[in-house]
């Protein structure tokens, strides 16, 4: 059975290695990156606001640890994707508008639909983008306030590191361009750069595959979009292919 290393962190990492299990993928779990909910944020008055905004999903499992959510569920919510919308779903937001991309598609759906009044972005420390400046030049205001800080794991797991010089590993899925730039950091001088070439790796896209370009990582596939179900088509078109060879 192919074997792959899920970098994500949780909880999302188990729902993809569940993914992987269904697809007759076998799956390691090493997280790059810790969730840590930022207790002290001080969250605003949701009167205040027409809308609320995700680039993660993280963000609203954080505000829903901190704040009443019920007191933002009435509100439209404008996901990035599909991971966004479903939290948003179980959480009890009802009026959805899901980006199903990246940034930019966040941001045009949030224009497209004009609110009419501020939008909250409950966020991470550490961003990717700029979702307000985004939609500020027509005429949307977006307030960003960060409410989680996602901590990077010091170290690879010996156990981890034992499975990539003993060949086990196929391929690794990276889904954010900071999670790519931990590997490579925990990893050091670990693992010859003969055997990082004949590991597979399969990134959400091309800035989250940046960190490995130079790290002797030569084996890099693109998901044709920015989602859970390309990366899957991905692992199993190279699972396929592998059991092919």
């Amino acid at each position: 059975m192919t074997v792959m290393l899920v970098t994500r962190p949780e909880p999302d990492a188990r729902a993809t290695a569940s993914h992987l299990d269904a697809l007759g993928i076998d799956a390691l779990i090493c997280p790059m990156l810790n969730c840590v909910t930022l207790n002290d944020a001080a969250i605003p008055d949701p009167k205040a606001y027409a809308g609320l905004a995700l680039t993660s999903a993280n963000g609203l499992r954080s505000l829903a640890e901190i704040a009443d959510l019920s007191e933002f569920t009435h509100l439209p919510l404008y996901a990035v994707g599909n991971a966004s919308a479903e939290e948003a779903a179980s959480l009890g937001f009802i009026n959805i508008h899901n980006a199903g991309g990246a940034l930019a598609e966040l941001a045009e759906t949030i224009v497209h639909n004009a609110p009419g009044g501020r939008i909250l972005h409950p966020a991470g420390v550490h961003r990717s983008g700029d979702l307000a400046r985004s939609v500020a030049e027509h005429g949307v205001s977006v307030d960003t306030i960060a409410i989680y800080d996602m901590q990077p794991t010091q170290q690879l797991p010996t156990q981890i590191l034992d499975q990539f010089e003993s060949g086990s590993v196929a391929a690794i899925l990276f889904y954010s361009q900071r999670t790519a730039a931990t590997f490579i950091g925990c990893l050091g001088d670990r693992l010859e750069p003969r055997h990082r070439a004949a590991i597979e790796v399969l990134c959400l896209s091309e800035k989250v595959a940046e960190p490995l370009l130079n790290a002797h990582f030569t084996r890099i596939s693109l998901a044709d979009r920015p989602d859970e179900d390309a990366m899957m088509a991905l692992a199993l078109a190279f699972a396929r292919e592998q059991n092919r060879a």
